[in-house]
């Protein structure tokens, strides 16, 4: 739990009070290597903050696994239109490595914008994270090369990228596993 109350106390000022009633409506879950958080035609209910491992995002394209980004360790990730609206999602969340995550419900998290004096600005600030993430990855999707993409994310995540199979990084950026084996010759 920590490590959440770190995360946010770099977004917000954050009183012993608030932090222990945010602390009271986390709940500590695990996921074997692999294994399904969330799947297309569900409802996300749960924001959760990653303690340990790695997860995947992908949708299915024409029965073919188009892998669209991922999240790490110390970051929040769900299936977030789908928290917001209650509607069912057409993605799907996979542990790629056995994972600790910290999960609050919609509902809980409701509470706390109501009855937090942080909440609401926490919750903007959080959304406005998510916001920029998305934006930045679509303009580097349509300004990056590939190899200029696996960069970056070899840069930001180096110690945590060997866990990731080939398949899902070259999807990731846009390109076979063939081009990619071809530039991690190039570059390395």
């Amino acid at each position: 739990m920590l490590v959440i109350k770190e995360h946010l106390q770099k977004l917000s000022l954050l009183s012993e009070e608030d932090w222990n009633h945010y602390a009271s409506k986390f709940e500590k879950h695990t996921f074997k290597k692999n294994s399904l958080i969330i799947q297309t035609g569900e409802v996300e209910n749960y924001l959760s903050f990653i303690e340990t491992g790695i997860v995947r995002f992908w949708i299915d394209i024409k029965d073919n696994e188009v892998t669209f980004d991922f999240a790490f360790e110390k970051q929040f990730f769900s299936a977030y239109p789908s928290f917001l609206t209650r509607e069912s999602t057409n993605w799907n969340i996979q542990a790629l490595t056995p994972i600790v995550l910290w999960r609050i419900s919609h509902a809980d998290l409701q509470l706390i914008y109501q009855q937090t004096q942080s909440g609401d600005k926490l919750g903007r600030l959080a959304t406005e994270s998510l916001f920029i993430t998305a934006a930045k990855r679509k303009t580097d999707l349509l300004t990056q090369t590939a190899e200029e993409l696996y960069l970056r994310l070899l840069q930001e995540h180096k110690q945590l990228i060997q866990y990731i199979p080939l398949k899902y990084l070259a999807s990731y950026i846009g390109i076979t596993p063939q081009a990619l084996s071809r530039i991690r010759k190039r570059i390395c």
